[in-house]
């Protein structure tokens, strides 16, 4: 970032995170009510094949891949009964087909051997599944009512840094800032309503301050 929104919070005289961030949370929770993850499962393993499905590509995209996807492959066992090849080709449109592949059946080879075929919720056993990094663990422990911790992405990232939340620039970084901030029980809930607000209001090349409703606390707002 070019400069610090957290130290432009104090220059404008807008509060501290802490004293900013509730109500922050409570306007944003109000404009967005129908905020939630955009893809789409009915199961435990099913979440966590869109989630891993989703690198690199939109919720969209994996939405219109997993419903013929699914139907094919129920159990982990499934994921493993087919040669790598096939699975390649069904899940070919989600893109980085071959890193996925071999990730799913690395992580449907884990359930089997070491979590009886059940999908564990705690962040600490799913980051030991192959190709389920931090933040796709933080997904799906959050979906499941287990949140350890705070998912972000690209328009969490963004828009932390635009309300002044935190100045840095790692995820792991952004992460720790939001937990030191954001109350323990929003911690699930956070992430979707920076993601609805980045992509509905405050979007990278042209935030739409004179619609945004935390306008009066963000620190890189245009209007003042």
């Amino acid at each position: 970032m070019p400069r610090s929104y957290v130290r432009e919070a104090r220059r404008r005289g807008l509060g501290r995170r802490r004293e900013r961030i509730v109500p922050i949370i409570d306007r944003l929770a109000t404009e967005h009510d129908d905020a939630e993850i955009a893809l789409r499962f009915r199961s435990d393993l099913e979440l966590l094949v869109s989630v891993m499905l989703s690198a690199q590509t939109t919720d969209v995209n994996v939405n219109k891949v997993t419903p013929v996807l699914f139907e094919k492959y129920r159990r982990p066992e499934d994921y493993l009964a087919v040669p790598l090849e096939e699975l390649q080709r069904d899940i070919y449109a989600t893109g980085f087909f071959r890193q996925k592949a071999k990730a799913i059946r690395g992580t449907m080879q884990t359930l089997v051997a070491e979590f009886d075929g059940k999908v564990p919720r705690r962040l600490e056993e799913l980051v030991r599944l192959p190709g389920v990094a931090r933040k796709t663990a933080n997904v799906v422990s959050s979906e499941l009512g287990h949140s350890q911790g705070i998912v972000v992405d690209t328009h969490v990232r963004r828009l932390s840094q635009r309300l002044g939340l935190t100045r840095q620039e790692d995820p792991v970084k952004i992460e720790r800032d939001l937990q030191k901030v954001v109350p323990r029980p929003d911690w699930a809930r956070f992430p979707h309503l920076l993601i609805w607000h980045g992509r509905r209001v405050c979007n990278a090349r042209r935030p739409l301050c004179e619609e945004c409703v935390v306008e009066d606390l963000c620190p890189s707002s245009r209007l003042r």
